[in-house]
């Protein structure tokens, strides 16, 4: 812009001219012909030229020509011109306003979304902006850092870039029972201030995979091998994460830890397959106890059950030999009670009490009578079976007209002929017995 404003004032100082600090054509002999290059170009003449412009736009032409004030004979090219310091000072000022609106005009910046600027006055950290059009002062009173609020970053921890390419000296860590243990992680965080983010600390990412590393190697050394590697993965991570924003938040290094994500948690290499095998051992063990509970789940309570069964069963039983035992001694009492009222009656009634319940289960019954050697054989099942045969036979033409079924009485009598019998020898053996 000011060179294109120089052209309108009709300066011209281009360095490809090669007439550049040579005068310009009015420089002749007055035979018509250039003068010879004399040197370097005359800094007089061109303050001349400059003047005589800077007067011409302004509306100070002199009279050139004619009048030539110098005494420089008829040079038609001014040589009477004086410089005027008014219009030098009038173009001065128009330069100088122009370079000042186009050095305010150098403060204007664009933040975009998600992103915070930083100013600084002569160095030191003045204010920040909202994202959007802002305005500062011009360098060099003030000057601007964009910073990315934003973005969510990554440090690697134990690796680089790929799981595989491990940092041996940053993931070997000791654990509480003294063990070694491979962690490789990624520790992932926002800026929550821009300002503290860029000022407070140096190297911020080195700085946060130190806080990190020296976190997780103390939340490590609390905890017992089989616990890190197993189920205590998202525990450590998440008790390193709080220690994390602990520490950077005391450095005040204005970030956010958002997450912690474990990566690789293993045993070093050099003894990877010892481990192995121990953990393959432990697992046989621990099968083995398995197994082991489960036979005793199975057989201690079928002989708790046993045992609780044979408990009731004898307690049933002692109930029962109890209770039959004080029934038999209550009705002792009270048949003793009887007898010695009738002894007679109550013996001939036990004795007959007795042969019932015998021959109530009895087929066939020998009689021994007294005075003979013969034995009386009574077949019981037989002659019940000939009365309800002879029964049936006389109830048969009956029951044609009958349309009452005519019920059975042949057990019915033989049972009662039986008692009469059982009742008289009774009788007579009491009654003998009383005489003796």
């Amino acid at each position: 812009m000011l060179v294109s404003l120089l052209k309108k004032f009709g300066l011209k100082f281009s360095l490809n001219d090669p007439r550049w600090g040579r005068g310009s054509d009015d420089n002749k002999n007055q035979d018509g012909n250039k003068r010879p290059n004399d040197g370097p170009p005359d800094l007089d003449q061109l303050w001349r030229d400059f003047n005589q412009r800077l007067s011409n736009l302004f509306g100070n032409k002199k009279n050139g020509g004619g009048n030539n004030n110098g005494g420089n004979g008829g040079n038609p090219g001014g040589t009477g011109f004086t410089p005027d310091m008014r219009g030098a000072g009038i173009g001065a000022a128009v330069i100088a306003a122009i370079v000042a609106f186009l050095w305010l005009v150098s403060g204007f910046f664009i933040v975009q979304e998600g992103q915070t600027g930083v100013v600084l006055t002569f160095g030191k950290y003045s204010h920040m902006t909202p994202a959007g059009f802002n305005w500062r002062w011009p360098t060099p009173i003030q000057s601007h850092e964009t910073v990315n609020v934003s973005q969510v970053r990554t440090v690697e921890v134990g690796y680089r870039g790929n799981v595989k390419n491990k940092q041996q000296q940053e993931s070997l860590m000791l654990t509480e029972d003294e063990n070694i243990i491979d962690i490789q992680f990624a520790v992932q965080f926002t800026l929550k201030n821009a300002s503290e983010w860029v000022f407070n600390n140096r190297e911020q990412d080195e700085m946060i995979k130190q806080v990190a590393e020296t976190a997780i190697r103390e939340v490590v050394g609390r905890n017992k091998m089989d616990f890190v590697l197993y189920e205590g993965r998202e525990k450590i991570a998440f008790d390193s994460s709080q220690l994390m924003q602990q520490i950077v938040d005391k450095y005040k290094a204005g970030v956010q830890i958002t997450n912690v994500t474990m990566q690789g948690v293993q045993p070093p290499e050099p003894v990877q397959a010892s481990f192995d095998d121990a953990v393959k051992a432990g697992q046989d063990r621990e099968r083995q106890k398995n197994e082991g509970q489960a036979y005793a789940n199975d057989v201690i309570p079928r002989a708790r059950g046993a045992a609780s069964r044979l408990m009731q069963e004898s307690e049933a039983y002692r109930a029962s030999v109890t209770a039959n035992a004080q029934g038999e001694a209550s009705r002792f009492k009270q048949v003793l009670v009887e007898y010695q009222k009738a002894p007679a009656v109550t013996r001939d009634r036990l004795y007959i009490d007795t042969m019932q319940k015998i021959f109530s289960s009895t087929t066939k019954v020998m009689v021994d009578s007294k005075g003979s050697n013969n034995l009386i054989y009574l077949p019981l099942d037989k002659l019940i079976s000939q009365t309800a045969a002879g029964t049936a036979a006389a109830t048969a033409p009956s029951s044609a007209t009958s349309t009452t079924p005519a019920l059975p009485t042949d057990s019915v009598t033989l049972e009662t002929q039986l008692q009469q019998e059982s009742r008289t020898r009774d009788s007579r053996i009491s009654r003998e017995r009383e005489v003796r």
